[in-house]
Order: structure tokens, then C-alpha cells, then sequence
């Protein structure tokens, strides 16, 4: 067993949410190990999540960590919330974002809580559908916050639709001569 660095400080925040023990079944026996689901954030806006495994505890959680700092990606805000409302899906898991307004706070479970609350979101509203299992939660509630685009970007695809409804309608009021008159 390698021994845990308790001096070394860090700036992100690190939250453990599941520790499983897993069983492997050989004709000798059976073999344990332990995988760790492990969320790492900034609270300034990044996130990443990572699952560790390894034959003791404290070795699972490490190798989660690292691996969750180097898997950390950006997440689009709006002030403290999030700019528009999603549905985030994996698997069976799908969770429902929705931007809150100012002081609402994280209206969340556990693994949904613990993502918001690592990527600086501060008022946000959510709601976990169908599964839930922590792992495809988390992927769910990454999936979302990945496919966020902030009001800029929205902008900028609405407008192209916009004119082609607009030269839609024009074609729509000149009346189409029929040929077969005559």
C-alpha cells in the first residue's frame, strides 16, 4: 500500500461519491478489489470525474483523482447558473438541468449535487429520471453540462433558421402558375 500525500494541498475540490467492492470469482477463490467513483472541480467553471479500481481503497481513490484532473473540461455559465435548460442522457440514466435564479442553490442529489457544487454552479435545479445508479448519473449530468451553449453561441444559431422560415414564407405568398391550364 503507498501512502496518501495529507500535506499536499490542492485547489481543487475532490468528492468521493461511491466506493464499490467488486468480486472476482477464479477457481482459487475469490479475488476483491474496490473501484472508486471520484469528482474533482475548480468551482471556477471546471469539472471531471473518473472511476478508479484497484485492489485497496485509499490506491482506488488515488488513481481516480488523477485521472479525473486530467479528464477536467469546461463548463458554460451564466453568472452562477447555467445558461439554458437540458436534458443530459447515458444509458437509462437521464437528469433534467434547469437554470435557478440567483440564491436558489443546488436543488440536487448526491452525485448530480456533487458535479454542480465542484463546477462553481451555485443555483441550479435538477431532477434525476428513470435510473439511479451513480456512475450513469454522473455521465448523464456530464453529458448535459457538455452540451450547454451559452446565449452567444444560441444567437448566432437561431438566426440562419430564422431567414430560411422567412424566405419559406415569401415562396409561400407568390401563387405557383399552373402549366396544365392552357
Amino acid at each position: 500500500m503507498r501512502p496518501l500525500d495529507v500535506k499536499q494541498q490542492s485547489d481543487f475540490v475532490e468528492k468521493v461519491i461511491t466506493i464499490n467492492r467488486v468480486t472476482k470469482v477464479t477457481k482459487g477463490g475469490k479475488k476483491m478489489a474496490f473501484s472508486a467513483l471520484v469528482v474533482v472541480g475548480d468551482s471556477k467553471g471546471r469539472v471531471g470525474f473518473a472511476l478508479g479500481k484497484a485492489n485497496e481503497v485509499a490506491d482506488a481513490i488515488r488513481k481516480a483523482l488523477i485521472k479525473a484532473k486530467k479528464e477536467m473540461f469546461k463548463v458554460k455559465m451564466e453568472g452562477s447558473t447555467i445558461p439554458h435548460e437540458i436534458i443530459g442522457k447515458f444509458g437509462a440514466a437521464k437528469v433534467l438541468l434547469m437554470p435557478a435564479s440567483e440564491g436558489t442553490g443546488v436543488i440536487a442529489s448526491g452525485p448530480v449535487r456533487a458535479i454542480c457544487e465542484s463546477a462553481g454552479i451555485r443555483d441550479i435545479l435538477t431532477k434525476s429520471l428513470k435510473s439511479n445508479n451513480p456512475i450513469n448519473v454522473i455521465k448523464a449530468t456530464v453529458s448535459g453540462l457538455k452540451n450547454l451553449k451559452t446565449s452567444d453561441i444560441q444567437a448566432q444559431e437561431v438566426s440562419p433558421e430564422s431567414k430560411e422560415s422567412e424566405k419559406k414564407s415569401e415562396n409561400a405568398d407568390t401563387p405557383v402558375e399552373n402549366e396544365t391550364q392552357g
